[in-house]
């Protein structure tokens, strides 16, 4: 199961990056906003992937138990949405010896070895 969230992550994380550099050489985002604000759907994409985002970012929040590591991965996730949550997923993968350890909060990882 491990290996299967590493991939998935890692899939994730290369896709995004393609799909952003090929919409980014078409079309600056701030112009691509300001048109695509005028669709209803296009506001209510955006707003379920914030929340979306937002809910991962609880779940960091919870597993760092610091305000300054919470504060900067909030402010990764909501500029770089999900290129900045499969980027965490990989890191605590990869500090993880376990999938629970990867689950949950750091104290309790480090107070566990």
């Amino acid at each position: 199961m491990r290996g299967l969230l590493a991939a998935w992550f890692v899939f994730v994380l290369l896709a995004m990056v393609v799909v952003t550099t090929w919409a980014g050489l078409r079309e600056n985002v701030l112009a691509a906003f300001v048109r695509l604000a005028r669709d209803p759907w296009a506001l209510a994409t955006l707003l379920d992937a914030y929340f979306g985002f937002l809910a991962f970012w609880i779940w960091i929040a919870w597993k760092e138990g610091s305000y300054p590591s919470g504060i900067l991965w909030l402010v990764a996730i909501l500029c770089f949405g999900n290129l900045a949550m499969a980027a965490y997923a990989l890191i605590q993968l990869w500090q993880s010896p376990d999938l629970e350890t990867f689950f949950t909060r750091r104290q309790a990882c480090s107070s566990k070895r």
